[in-house]
């Protein structure tokens, strides 16, 4: 299903947000009623709240061509979140080459 978001979603958000969207991780419940699309945006808190707007406002749409594209009985309703994990990654990278720089000079 994650594949699938990010062949309907991928361009679209780059074309309408001007913002890299980036689809993360699909969960699915249980009972197969509720599927929350894990998502992360580079940029600036703006593009950010614009990108979560923006989803949230394509929910229902997305979820029809969800449904038509894998031809399932039953589609899960959807619920985009937000993903902090790449931001945090990005910033484990920085502050350990900021370290690695400083073990580099000489005392």
């Amino acid at each position: 299903m994650l594949r699938d978001v990010q062949t309907l979603l991928e361009q679209e958000c780059i074309a309408n947000l001007k913002a890299m969207v980036t689809f993360t991780d699909v969960e699915i419940s249980n009972d197969l009623k509720y599927a929350t699309i894990y998502y992360s945006v580079l940029g600036e808190e703006a593009a950010k709240n614009k990108a979560a707007a923006y989803l949230s406002n394509i929910q229902k749409r997305v979820r029809s061509q969800l449904g038509n594209l894998l031809q399932i009985k039953y589609t899960p309703e959807i619920r985009f979140k937000f993903d902090p994990s790449t931001e945090h990654g990005m910033r484990i990278e920085q502050i350990l080459n900021e370290l690695s720089q400083k073990n580099e000079q000489p005392e």
